[in-house]
């Protein structure tokens, strides 16, 4: 790894080091106040639910859901800076709202919280990205992320986990909008697909050509005339031969 890829690396993974550390924070300040912040997540349809739009992927209902949630935002977040650093920004924020704001439109009536809505959001797009663009270095994170956050996908079938309190509609929102992210953004910002020169050329510009070969005038085939074969038979001159013979024989 060159200067320039460390330099590159580096800077990738600040914002999602911070990010991580402020949610341990908001978890570390629960712990010491003995209280728990669940009332600031997300409540659907309810106007003092909109500010878990911002918070709510701050708030964790234990260690262990913030554990489950830390190294996959800190990855996948660095991918994102990583490969697609000039729309990095726009496109985190832009599932973070997305994820919050569909919730918040669409959830069950309960508190929404943990940062698994932008996880997914983040997957799928990554996932998505590589696919649209074609690019080898992308589809190798595809697969990468396919890997190694597979399962996330049985996150969105509430049936799967009926016992337990999880967001699945966290999940589907994020998994949505990581999807029409990657749509949106096909031809912006990392790798785009190899383009050829025929893929340069413009088919207006030929149809306007008067010398275009399919516009010349095409000359008509000659006639070919029949072709004949004569036959010169000749005969072999056996009469003379035998004359020649009779006659030496006679001298």
């Amino acid at each position: 790894m060159n200067t320039e890829e460390k330099q590159k690396f580096i800077s990738s993974i600040i914002f999602p080091t911070l990010l991580v550390a402020a949610m341990w924070l908001v978890k570390v300040v629960e712990l010491v106040l003995h209280t728990s912040f669940a009332p600031l997540g997300i409540m659907p349809l309810k106007t003092y639910g909109l500010i878990g739009i911002v918070t709510s992927p701050f708030i964790h209902g234990s260690i262990a859901h913030l554990s489950a949630n830390s190294v996959p935002i800190w990855v996948l977040t660095s991918m994102l800076f990583y490969f697609y650093r000039p729309i990095a920004w726009k496109t985190f924020f832009l599932i973070y709202f997305m994820t919050g704001i569909w919730v918040w439109f669409w959830g069950r009536e309960s508190y929404h919280i943990g940062a698994s809505g932008v996880v997914y959001g983040l997957a799928s797009f990554l996932f998505f990205s590589g696919i649209i663009r074609k690019d080898n270095r992308l589809l190798a994170i595809t697969f990468l992320v396919a890997f190694l956050y597979g399962s996330l996908v049985w996150g969105i079938f509430p049936e799967i986990f009926p016992e337990k309190n999880i967001s699945w509609e966290s999940h589907l929102m994020g998994l949505l909008s990581g999807l029409v992210l990657a749509l949106f953004y096909k031809g912006e910002g990392g790798p785009q697909p190899k383009k050829y020169s025929w893929d340069f050329e413009d088919d207006d510009d030929d149809d306007d050509d008067e010398n275009a070969y399919w516009k010349l005038p095409q000359k008509k085939p000659k006639k070919r005339r029949p072709l004949k074969i004569n036959y010169i038979y000749k005969e072999k001159e056996k009469d003379n031969q035998k004359g020649a013979s009779e006659l030496n024989s006679l001298v």
